[in-house]
């Protein structure tokens, strides 16, 4: 008999900032909500990104009756190739956030099998027993939804990512009234963005970045390069409006930006007069003064537009004296050295480099406290569920909303993988799912883990060294001195005395276990070694032993 509880369970989001993604389920239905990516950590080395573990659905697929988008950035979208790959339910998503994921799947080759339908605010439609009501709100990108989603057992309401704007680029405010409706209802559960649960106040309005827009353009002595996310759709206006107003043409880096304007575009979201737009291969042959540039890059990723012009290594742009370079995007949570390596990297090429705070170029597009307390009081739900932040955001936002009266009992403040079930009356908070990072590594995906991982850690921080010793097949003997390979561990030149004694080591291992098999034996030269390197220098190469058995005949034929 199915469950009469409404299950939801967070695969990613929750405990983290990025790869967004929710699965709710009653009975034999499932609905999954976004499906994003996350930037790897610093000590991730070599892995691009990292998707949801949504294997908790994989034997529950044929339930899945859709996915249902809220934005277009990345931290919901990005997994969703790799979602579909798995798990084939339609996707629902407004029309400029339907665009970026069709220039998505096009580009992963999924298109033909997709199925990406629209919703719009102020939509109604039904998924099995769940009745969808999207709803406008502001963010950092047009078109963004939360979702007021009917169950069986009460209406439970998604925030999606949102802030009070009041003066958003796009002219339409937040969709209060629906809000207002939905509290009038009766709110079951709130899942609401905590991602600024520690900032006090109101975040600014997208409209306070024109001003400091037309300030750099007008101040900026030669070219001015602009970086932000491949999705800001609503920067990229701003950013168009200001080159137009102060005489400048504006060129795109970045192959996703790129495809992204053209979508955007020929949708109707973005203004851009096709005199003002040039190729990038145009950008030398105009006065430095006329020219602006959009480019990717704001995280610190060493392959997008903006690592690529720090390093010197971008086919056709060059860091020049006189350039100013706009920051406009803040780090996730665990970029912030990669960024800060960047823009020190650009300082050094001859640019001037303004981010925030140090230019009020960029504005979150979350919701503080003020806001997020605005949005508690406005629902006034039964349950409330933080979602969207690393613990230390849940736990803020949790404590709020009991000062605005909640009970502790009725917040559930939980991390990725750990089920919530409700009913009209009760919420349990269960166990968790089997579940953890899945890493995308070029064209692999899932095949490195934590083991994988900790071996580059090493090999990054200690190299690595290799032995190998030519034997006798028969009686283990050597049949030459043995050769050490070292990479990251000592200067070879420098280091004569210490692989000297490491190969009176192997050769005293060979005379002592010449009775032990090859693998045996290679066994005991590598722990051998990698103790005595750790007693000599007190570090801890990853240590290898190679031990190649010839035969005698080809020994002596060798010789002959």
């Amino acid at each position: 008999m199915a469950s009469r509880k409404l299950r939801i369970v967070p695969l990613g989001g929750l405990g983290e900032i990025g790869k967004n993604m929710m699965s709710i389920e009653y009975g034999r239905n499932i609905l999954i909500v976004d499906g994003g990516i996350m930037f790897p950590e610093n000590d991730m080395l070599g892995v691009d990104f990292i998707i949801p573990d949504f294997n908790y659905l994989l034997d529950k697929k044929d339930r899945v009756r859709a996915i249902l988008v809220t934005h277009g950035h990345e931290d919901h979208t990005g997994a969703l190739p790799y979602i579909l790959r798995e798990i084939q339910a339609p996707i629902y998503a407004t029309r400029l956030t339907k665009g970026l994921i069709e220039v998505k799947l096009r580009n992963a080759k999924l298109q033909d099998m997709a199925d990406v339908r629209l919703m719009e605010a102020g939509d109604r439609f039904t998924l099995g027993p769940f009745t969808i009501e999207p709803f406008h709100v502001c963010h950092s990108i047009p078109d963004s939804v939360g979702l007021g989603i009917t169950t069986p057992v009460g209406l439970i309401v998604h925030s999606g990512d949102y802030k009070f704007d009041h003066t958003p680029v796009d002219g339409r405010p937040p969709d209060f009234a629906k809000l207002a409706e939905f509290a009038g209802r009766g709110v079951l559960a709130l899942l609401a963005d905590s991602t600024n649960a520690d900032k006090p106040g109101w975040t600014p309005s997208e409209a306070v970045i024109d001003d400091a827009f037309d300030r750099v353009f007008r101040e900026a002595p030669g070219r001015i390069i602009v970086a932000t996310f491949a999705s800001l759709i609503s920067r990229v206006q701003q950013v168009a409006n200001a080159a137009q107003r102060h005489g400048r043409k504006l060129a795109i880096a970045g192959h996703t930006m790129l495809e992204n304007v053209k979508m955007a575009r020929s949708l109707g979201y973005l203004e851009i007069p096709q005199e003002l737009l040039i190729d990038l291969n145009q950008v030398n042959r105009l006065p430095p003064r006329q020219v602006a540039i959009m480019a990717t890059g704001t995280q610190g990723e060493p392959t997008a537009v903006l690592g690529r012009l720090a390093l010197g290594r971008h086919r056709h742009l060059r860091i020049q004296e006189g350039d100013t370079v706009v920051m406009s995007a803040h780090p996730i949570p665990g970029n912030e050295e990669m960024v800060h390596r960047i823009i020190n990297r650009l300082f050094q090429r001859g640019a001037n480099v303004l981010y925030d705070p140090i230019a009020p170029v960029h504005v979150s597009g979350h919701a503080s406290q003020e806001e997020q307390k605005l949005l508690i009081n406005l629902i006034r739900p039964r349950y409330f569920i933080p979602i969207h932040g690393e613990l230390r955001h849940l736990k803020q936002h949790a404590l709020m909303a009991q000062e605005l009266g909640i009970p502790p009992d009725r917040i559930a403040v939980v991390e990725n993988g750990t089920v919530i079930e409700l009913d009209e009356k009760t919420m349990t908070i269960g166990d968790r799912v089997p579940g953890g990072y899945v890493f995308v590594d070029g064209s692999g995906v899932g095949d490195i883990g934590p083991a994988v991982i900790r071996d580059r850690e090493v090999l990054a921080e200690e190299g690595f060294v290799i032995v190998v010793v030519p034997v006798d097949a028969r009686t283990h003997r050597p049949l030459a001195e043995p050769e050490i390979l070292s990479r990251g561990f000592v200067y070879l030149r420098e280091a004569s005395d210490l692989l000297e004694n490491a190969r009176s080591q192997v050769l005293d291992l060979l005379r002592q276990n010449g009775h032990r098999s090859r693998d045996e034996l290679q066994s005991v030269i590598q722990n051998a070694l990698s103790k005595f390197f750790y007693n000599e220098t007190r570090r801890r190469p990853m240590t290898f032993a190679v031990v190649v058995e010839i035969e005698p005949s080809k020994v002596r034929q060798g010789r002959d």
